[in-house]
């Protein structure tokens, strides 16, 4: 899970009537955007965005080739280098881009491949029986992004090369020698112009070459960081098992019910079909679909057909083996998944994927085709395992159990409509727009900062919902227990939505869910288990871009008649540098000299350094004078009169201060919610959140040091 910082804007009331210069439309006025020329123009209509997702996106896209050479098995080897300036590498050793002359255009195939959107083998079924490319556009894409590219092709007996900036050629595809062997190397630099930030995250990239190594068995994936000249990290994955790999990778933080882990791969109706699944004791249901190796993040007609197979299959072998009598109603979707851990994986030679990058798959004829091969297998699975079928059926029983409970507990909590009595929590102060595009939601904690945020919000289109405590953790709890929590229950029913079988996305009142917790540890702890509700229970809100955190001050920093609100420990250590560097009065140094520390945090002490030992030891060289070291400065009074007040509460801030600051549209910062790697997301929540201590303590151990504004 990711958290991106967004930026409010002054509104720009668009309803008020534009009136612009009558200007002549004709056939001047039409622009033909030759070459890639379409790719630079609209980005993000290739990419996704771009931000660091579709930054990332370009080795997806590069490695996707390599990816398919592979699955066509001509590929063994596939290796990733990250190099200085930003650059990437990718090699394989599959069968070489063509390099012969493309007769309809009379240049090169490795040329056209590289510089014209929908060229490439995977539109011919011969070349490739399956591929997981852009349609065609993936390596063009990433050549029109990039301020420099070279490809260099080993095929024929010959190490044949051509080099291209912003997805011109610089120079014909050349000859450079004979050589051995057969594959394809890509070198490429995001363009600057392109990309706001150019910044490669190793455990992004570690994990999802990772899963692309658990999905193509048998091929060796190696990932180099060469960023500091030599090789610093060095990964090499390797798996035998594929997916039924991967789903034991998934659970090795889990307590596991039963020790085989059911696979199949069949192929039928020209497409294959991979589906491991394991069950857990968890009440939590994690499920990853593919479609050409490709993450489906929104699933679609695959893991449609998973779904269906999984309950008619388990269902069928408790009504043949009367774990289900007559009378019995059957076991639901819901029931069946809880605490299941699956992978589906399909390959299909024309995927239908809805949006360009992929995110759902599309192709009506493979969910009938999971279904069957899934059904059949499973049966056979039940049969040959009951002992495993048992534990699985005990868990299913139990959840239904669990489920019907919590309905019950639900039907007397969450409002069913308006004849019936429409009951927002008492704590609630609404907002008086019903617009949820306009609506805003804040949690807060505790009636002290939800005082100050009632009295100092803009009543129009921001609620206050105020928190008393922590609230359950739900990664230990089913939910029937959730809906009988009184903090949780006004959370659901404040939000609209209503919770498990009976969520709709639709009826979610406020378009901006804003977490408003205290600078400190127990706001940050607050924080964690609300993420974990939204990330496990109501994980639509987060999909959706609804869910926000609000980013309070952490000082504030007053000097003379100018006040500066701060959000971090580095700038305000850059402010306070500027204050007291700048000019004064032999007066003013004379009294900074004589000046008393008042109030808490700050020590005078005498440093006798050279600005070089200064510098070792983070202190400002102005600061030798004043005797000031850089970890002193928390809060009260500084020499020359600056004060600073450390905030530790938003009750702390008057109902002005909280809403100029932390809730004001055109000046506040937020940070807003989504998920970039959902099986990373999964497994933090897991560590975290968890019954199980160890791995807790041992992530504790790991990341201690890279903790900031930690209150002990």
């Amino acid at each position: 899970m990711t958290i991106r910082n967004i930026k409010k804007q002054k509104n720009i009331d668009s309803r008020a009537p534009q009136f612009h210069k009558r200007s002549e439309y004709n056939a001047e006025k039409i622009t033909v955007l030759e070459g890639l020329e379409p790719v630079r123009k609209r980005p993000a209509m290739y990419i996704g965005s771009v931000g660091l997702s579709g930054l990332h996106h370009l080795i997806w896209e590069v490695i996707d080739n390599s990816i398919d050479e592979a699955i066509g098995g001509h590929c063994n080897e596939i290796t990733i280098e990250l190099l200085p300036e930003n650059r990437i590498k990718v090699i394989d050793n599959g069968r070489g881009i063509p390099v012969d002359i493309h007769k309809p255009t009379g240049v090169s195939a490795l040329e056209v491949v590289m510089t014209k959107l929908h060229a490439g083998g995977k539109f011919d079924s011969g070349a490739y029986k399956v591929s997981g490319g852009l349609h065609g556009v993936g390596v063009s894409v990433v050549n029109a992004l990039s301020t420099y590219l070279r490809v260099e092709v080993k095929r024929d007996g010959k190490l044949w090369f051509q080099e291209y900036k912003r997805g011109k050629p610089i120079k014909k595809v050349k000859s450079d020698g004979k050589t051995s062997g057969t594959g394809t190397t890509v070198i490429f630099e995001p363009d600057q112009e392109i990309f706001p930030k150019i910044e490669f995250d190793w455990q992004t990239i570690l994990s999802h070459l990772r899963q692309q190594a658990y999905l193509t068995k048998k091929v060796r994936v190696v990932i180099r960081d060469l960023r500091n000249g030599k090789d610093t990290i060095h990964y090499e994955f390797y798996f035998e098992g594929g997916i039924s790999s991967y789903v034991r990778y998934l659970n090795r933080t889990n307590e596991t019910i039963h020790d085989n882990v059911f696979y199949i791969n069949k192929e039928i109706n020209d497409i294959n079909i991979e589906v491991a699944i394991q069950y857990t004791s968890d009440f939590k249901e994690t499920v990853f679909t593919f479609a050409n190796n490709i993450y489906t993040l929104e699933g679609g007609m695959h893991l449609a057909g998973m779904k269906t197979a999984l309950t008619r299959s388990l269902n069928a072998y408790a009504r043949k083996h009367e774990y289900l009598k007559e009378k019995d109603e059957n076991l639901t979707g819901d029931d069946v998944r809880e605490g299941l851990t699956a992978i589906v994986s399909v390959k299909v030679k024309e995927p239908q994927f809805e949006g360009q990058t992929k995110s759902k798959l599309g192709n009506t004829e493979v969910k009938p085709a999971v279904e069957g091969v899934l059904g059949d297998g499973l049966g056979v699975f039940l049969e040959e395992h009951p002992k495993d079928a048992e534990e699985i059926l005990k868990k299913c029983f139990l959840a239904a159990r669990a489920r019907l409970a919590a309905k019950t507990a639900r039907d007397s909590v969450i409002r069913k409509g308006v004849l019936e009595g429409l009951t927002l929590p008492g704590k609630l102060a609404d907002c008086s727009s019903k617009d949820p595009a306009k609506c805003e939601l804040f949690i807060v904690e505790g009636d002290s900062a939800g005082g100050s945020a009632k009295q100092g919000r803009d009543r129009m289109y921001q609620a206050i919902l105020p928190l008393r405590g922590k609230i359950l953790n739900v990664e230990r709890s089913r939910l029937d227990k959730i809906v009988a929590n009184s903090e949780l229950k006004s959370l659901i029913i404040a939000a609209g939505t209503n919770i498990g079988d009976q969520f709709n996305i639709n009826d979610l009142r406020y378009h901006k869910i804003v977490i408003m917790t205290d600078a400190d540890v127990d706001g940050a702890h607050i924080r964690t288990l609300l993420l974990t509700f939204f990330y496990r229970y109501l994980p639509e809100i987060i999909k959706g871009d609804y869910l926000y955190i609000a980013q309070p001050p952490l000082y504030r920093i007053q000097y003379n008649k100018e006040t500066f609100y701060v959000y971090s420990d580095e700038e305000k250590l850059e402010i306070v540098k500027k204050l007291t560097s700048s000019k004064k009065t032999k007066e003013e140094k004379k009294s900074l000299e004589k000046s008393k520390l008042i109030g808490g945090g700050f020590k005078i002490k005498k440093i006798e350094l050279s600005e070089e030992e200064a510098e070792e030891k983070n202190i400002f060289p102005e600061e030798l004078e004043q005797g000031l070291e850089k970890d002193s400065i928390e809060g009260g009074v500084m020499p020359g009169g600056i004060l600073i007040q450390r905030y530790k509460g938003l009750g702390e801030m008057n109902p002005s201060e909280l809403f100029n600051t932390t809730m004001d549209v055109t000046k506040r910062l937020l940070k807003r919610v989504n998920v970039v790697d959902a099986e990373r997301a999964d497994e933090l929540f897991e560590i975290l959140m968890g019954k199980d201590v160890e791995p807790r303590k041992k992530f504790i151990q790991t990341h201690a040091k890279s903790v900031k504004n930690l209150d002990i």
